[in-house]
């Protein structure tokens, strides 16, 4: 991870993020100027971003949209300040409404970039300058502190190239601070719309998410419509030792080919249930898919990984990039 520091000063009205990242200032630069990349780094999990319009020229304004969980959006706004590449650029940073246009009713900011090449890439620092105590206390309650800690987690993956940075890793694991969040992401050689695809259509499911060895899979009931239930299940076959079991989740969000967010738990059992907010990303000619996960408990979440369940993901995706290569 590559995030340094982040440190407020309430009496200089100031928040200041430093990260130290394994790209020059000229990688980095790109990443901030390119819409596709930089989205996919702006939002922290949970809440992907999308740059409707970025204009990165001095006077030149940008539109960008938070997607939670349920589908609620936050949009903000850009307005470039000052461009001096690929040092520094400077921005009026404020929250709008669904055309981008300044909501009057919230403190917008100032913020500074700035990209120092060191031996190892390059130091980011970007400060924010809050228009009062007020405005800075009123951001630090909505969770900016601990959004800009999770939204730095993936700019790494960003600068190397998705592609690059995992494929051939199999499942990639990653624990959040939070105790109860995991995310889960696998780079599958296929374009997004197939690999939607064989993630929701049941007689596709059916090749690929089998379960263990000597094990079949027995329901495959999906629906994407938002309070649809879904119900995949398994059983041994004769002669392999094991009970039945379904997994069951409720729809709560889908953007289509994207995202599918769902709330999961084990059919029978008293267990609270698990987020699941999976996405998909374009990317560099494949796919990336992350799971995020959000379990009710720490013990929750450390169980669910002491099952081996990465492995069997593992072998499942392995086996839904044969089937998409192969057609």
């Amino acid at each position: 991870m590559p995030l340094t520091s982040i440190a407020t000063d309430a009496e200089a009205l100031t928040t200041t993020v430093i990260a130290d990242l394994a790209a020059p200032p000229e990688r980095v630069w790109q990443a901030y100027l390119d819409p596709r990349q930089i989205e996919q780094f702006w939002g922290p999990p949970g809440w992907p971003a999308r740059f409707h319009r970025h204009d990165m020229t001095v006077g030149g304004r940008s539109h960008y949209s938070m997607t939670g969980p349920e589908g609620e959006r936050m949009n903000g706004y850009w307005e470039v300040l000052e461009l001096d590449a690929p040092r520094s650029f400077t921005v009026l940073d404020g929250f709008a409404n669904d055309a981008g246009e300044p909501d009057p009713d919230m403190p917008a900011m100032r913020v500074v970039f700035g990209f120092s090449p060191t031996e190892d890439g390059t130091r980011l620092v970007s400060v924010t300058h809050h228009t009062s105590l007020e405005a800075l206390e009123q951001l630090t309650a909505m969770g900016m502190e601990e959004g800009t800690r999770l939204a730095m987690t993936r700019i790494d993956a960003v600068l190397q190239g998705l592609r690059e940075f995992a494929q051939g890793k199999g499942v990639i694991t990653e624990l959040f601070d939070d105790g109860v969040c995991a995310r889960f992401s696998r780079f599958i050689d296929a374009p997004v719309e197939r690999v939607w695809e064989a993630l929701t259509a049941p007689e596709l499911v059916r090749r690929w998410l089998l379960g263990p060895d000597g094990w079949d899979m027995t329901a495959a009931d999906i629906s994407l419509d938002p309070g649809g239930v879904t119900r995949l299940a398994w059983a041994p076959r004769e002669g392999v030792e094991g009970a039945p079991f379904a997994l069951v989740s409720t729809t709560v969000f889908v953007d289509a080919p994207h995202r599918w967010v769902a709330d999961e738990t084990m059919e029978d059992m008293p267990y609270p249930p698990t987020r699941n907010d999976q996405t998909l990303v374009e990317a560099d000619g494949g796919t990336l898919l992350a799971i995020v996960c959000t379990y009710a408990s720490p013990e929750a979440r450390d169980a669910h990984l002491a099952t081996g369940m990465t492995d069997g993901m593992e072998a499942s995706y392995a086996r839904l990039e044969k089937q998409l290569a192969a057609v």
